[in-house]
């Protein structure tokens, strides 16, 4: 199994969350950052937030994977990355 599911409180824009695991006997840090992703400025169609959204996934800091791309509301879009591995 490569995943497990945890839930975690609702997080503000910009925070990070620290999970403390142990695999086989071996603590792990495995670290997540939130980031909200603002719709202000755009067009209301589709076409235009999914560019916007395809341009902060791509420009984003490349030691993070993104993992979840959360609801969407009127005004903007939750995102969820994950700490690489080295």
């Amino acid at each position: 199994m490569r995943e497990v599911v945890l839930n975690i409180p609702t997080l503000e824009a910009e925070q990070n969350v620290e999970i403390d695991v142990r695999i086989n006997g071996r603590k792990k840090t495995i670290k997540y950052r939130v980031e909200i992703i603002s719709w202000e400025g755009s067009e209301s169609d589709s076409e235009e937030k999914v560019t916007v959204l395809k341009h902060a996934i791509k420009g984003y800091n490349k030691d993070w994977e993104l993992i979840q791309i959360g609801a969407p509301n009127k005004n903007d879009i939750p995102l969820m990355f994950r700490k690489k591995t080295n």
